[in-house]
């Protein structure tokens, strides 16, 4: 059992960065991948970006890439998402989730946190 929670969503304007944080409970929480996804209002929820266990291997959406940056410290059971370059949409509600093996679906993954608003203004 891997328990998740979000935070540093919040208001930003266009072009302005926010980091994300994900906090797992648990001392096995540095053997599970970790995704973000994320889900616009009226809109279906979409991958963001995974990492491996060990922090090796990352993937990012075709819209992220070159402007997010998904990091990880295990000792401290943290994920982050670093968002720079933010665009009106980019508003969602961000969620993490966690597994043994990291995968672009979201139905892949077991453990979810509750997510966190981020809302970038024009």
């Amino acid at each position: 059992q891997v328990d998740l929670v979000e935070s540093g969503g919040g208001l930003v304007q266009a072009g302005g960065s926010l980091r994300l944080a994900c906090s797992a409970s648990g001392n096995t929480f540095r053997t599970y991948a970790v995704g973000w996804f994320r889900q616009a209002p009226g809109k279906e929820r979409e991958f963001v970006a995974t990492i491996s266990w060990s922090g090796g291997t990352t993937t990012y959406a075709d819209s992220v890439k070159g402007r997010f940056i998904i990091s990880r410290d295990n000792p401290k059971n943290m994920v982050y998402l670093q968002m720079n370059a933010l665009k009106p949409e980019d508003t969602a509600v961000y969620s993490c989730a966690a597994d043994r093996m990291a995968s672009r679906m979201e139905d892949e993954y077991a453990f979810w946190g509750q997510g966190t608003q981020v809302t970038v203004s024009a």
